[in-house]
């Protein structure tokens, strides 16, 4: 198996003939998909997502790919093909169409329906093309098949890329679902056809490579909520993703049974499932769905509230209820359900809701004890199974931490594809198929690119780094006014301490060694600010830490008179 190496450079010139092949995001990670496929000087991009930030990303709303190495080339870009409508692989699209705002958005129409609401926020009007399983579009230099997948969003796609240089087939996310909810299986005889064709190189969902066997089906989960909703004793809240439709749909059915009434919390939620009703994808009987300022009209006993927040963001709906900041109290006797897996990373915070929301009373129901979720993305013995379908000559797995691409990896190799010929790479290494075999050729900036409000790019990890000392350590400021002549001290110093847990009255212990680093500097010549401010950090950092253990960002000002 090939694999990334720490040295790699710049890639060289693309082979004649060749394909190649850069992903920017989802490799390594769960999240950011985005992958650049190049021929003959064009390029086609398959997903342009968001990662959603962690615990040591303080103040970050989301994270895109890095479009550096495409910055210079939007003119060169055939299109951008969705695979389905999850933030992981369109919330990155209103970013890149900034940019260059007709680059042509090819999906299903559900897919683009949630992009093109999405990008009305941004006041972009797309250029799309609307495309269904079995169609296959031309789409500059390269000739796409569209095929059907079963994912936990409707209307999801596969890409079989033709060109001179083979056929690559991206899978996007996927499972093979054989009950599904929309009776929309993933077409097995189309792989099967596309890997009589000859798949030439294979990108492959790596999510639940680790997992042994088959994912239940989604219908499993209906008789569980049945069961929820029967013994609930007041108001039923659940927590989803906003683009689950299929998870929704249980949700209106089972409160449908029970004679409940829905309302929809939060904006992304009221949008998404809007546009999923007026499209068919959602079927809502007559009067099921309500305003949610009428809910204090009914019986708590005669309510469902569904909203975001299931994977503890901080400012989703579920996360402020737990935290008593939102309109909607959490009260004895609520049942709150949280109808998600946990994506890798979030642990911690959707923990700190469940306990949020117990200690106000509320019975919480989540996938550590019920079944209220199945996956969305294929366990490994579909991928064995998918593998013996399609027999790639090539495979790269993509979607994925470090673990599960590998896991993938070996999967592949005991279907028999050579191990030779299965690339594992990273966020912006570069894989060309060239007469027929995928190899690394070298590596482009594949960074993360921090949104922060309405700044882009602004963050870096040096700003983030301050953050987290901020938010650990506190800040312990020192003001001076020193004689620009002499550098002897005018005023001060003064100091004052946030955050810290250090009480500003100690301070007095310290300003004598302050006092003492200035006046030696003044004999020594030394008036440059820079330099006074310097000593001034070296000072009071040593005291801190000899007194307190303690590493607070010390922040010197020197003013000149």
């Amino acid at each position: 198996m090939s694999h990334p190496h720490p040295e790699l450079g710049a890639p060289p010139k693309l082979p004649k003939g060749g394909l190649r092949v850069t992903p920017l995001g989802g490799l390594g990670e769960i999240g950011r998909n985005m992958t650049v496929f190049e021929y003959a000087g064009r390029l086609l991009i398959v997903d342009c997502g968001v990662l959603f930030p962690e615990e040591e990303q303080p103040g970050i709303d989301l994270i895109l790919p890095d479009f550096t190495s495409i910055r210079d080339r939007l003119d060169d870009i055939d299109g951008i093909v969705l695979t389905h409508g999850h933030e992981d692989h369109i919330g990155g699209v209103p970013y890149l169409l900034r940019e260059k705002p007709d680059i042509p958005l090819i999906g299903s129409k559900l897919t683009l329906a949630l992009i093109e609401a999405k990008l009305q926020e941004h006041r972009i009007r797309p250029y799309t093309l609307e495309v269904k399983e079995g169609h296959t579009e031309r789409i500059g230099s390269f000739d796409c098949e569209f095929v059907a997948v079963n994912h936990s969003i409707p209307d999801a796609l596969a890409v079989a890329i033709r060109t001179p240089a083979g056929m690559v087939v991206h899978t996007g996310d996927f499972k093979m679902d054989q009950l599904p909810l929309d009776r929309r299986l993933t077409d097995l005889p189309a792989f099967a056809r596309l890997g009589e064709e000859g798949i030439d190189l294979l990108l492959s969902d790596s999510t639940n490579a680790e997992v042994p066997g088959f994912v239940p089906p989604e219908r499993d989960i209906s008789n569980v909520l049945r069961t929820v909703f029967a013994n609930a004793q007041k108001r039923i809240i659940v927590a989803s993703f906003a683009s689950h439709v299929h998870r929704i749909q249980q949700i209106l059915d089972a409160a449908h049974e029970y004679g409940r009434r829905v309302a929809f919390v939060g904006r992304s939620m009221v949008r998404n499932m809007g546009i999923a009703r007026e499209l068919g994808y959602l079927k809502v009987p007559a009067g099921l769905v309500v305003d949610v300022k009428t809910l204090d009209d009914l019986p708590d006993d005669e309510v469902v509230l569904v909203c975001t927040g299931s994977q503890g963001e901080p400012m989703a709906a579920l996360s402020r209820m737990a935290n008593r900041d939102h309109q909607i109290r959490i009260v004895p006797g609520d049942t709150v359900i949280l109808a998600s897996s946990l994506i890798p990373g979030n642990e911690n915070a959707v923990y700190r809701v469940i306990n949020g929301l117990t200690r106000w009373g509320a019975d919480v129901v989540h996938k550590g004890n019920a079944k209220v979720h199945v996956s969305g993305h294929a366990s490994a013995g579909e991928l064995l199974y998918f593998y013996n379908i399609c027999k790639p000559k090539n495979l790269m797995p993509v979607h994925g931490e470090w673990r599960h691409l590998r896991a993938n990896a070996e999967l592949g190799a005991l279907t028999g594809v050579p191990k030779d010929r299965i690339v594992i790479a990273e966020d912006g290494v570069v894989v060309d198929l060239v007469k027929g075999v995928a190899k690394i050729t070298g590596k482009v900036q594949a960074g993360y690119v921090y949104v922060d409000g309405l700044s882009v790019g602004d963050v870096t990890e040096t700003h983030l780094k301050d953050r987290r000392i901020l938010g650990d350590e506190g800040i312990i400021s020192v003001f001076v006014v020193v004689d620009s002549s002499t550098g002897k001290i005018v005023a001060g110093p003064h100091l004052q301490a946030r955050g810290s847990g250090i009480d500003d009255a100690t301070f007095s212990a310290v300003i004598p060694k302050i006092d003492e680093a200035l006046a030696k500097a003044a004999q020594d010549g030394i008036a440059e600010p820079h330099q006074l401010q310097q000593l001034i950090r070296r000072s009071v950092g040593k005291w801190v830490s000899d007194n307190y253990r303690r590493r607070p960002m010390i922040l010197p000002v020197v003013v000149e008179v």
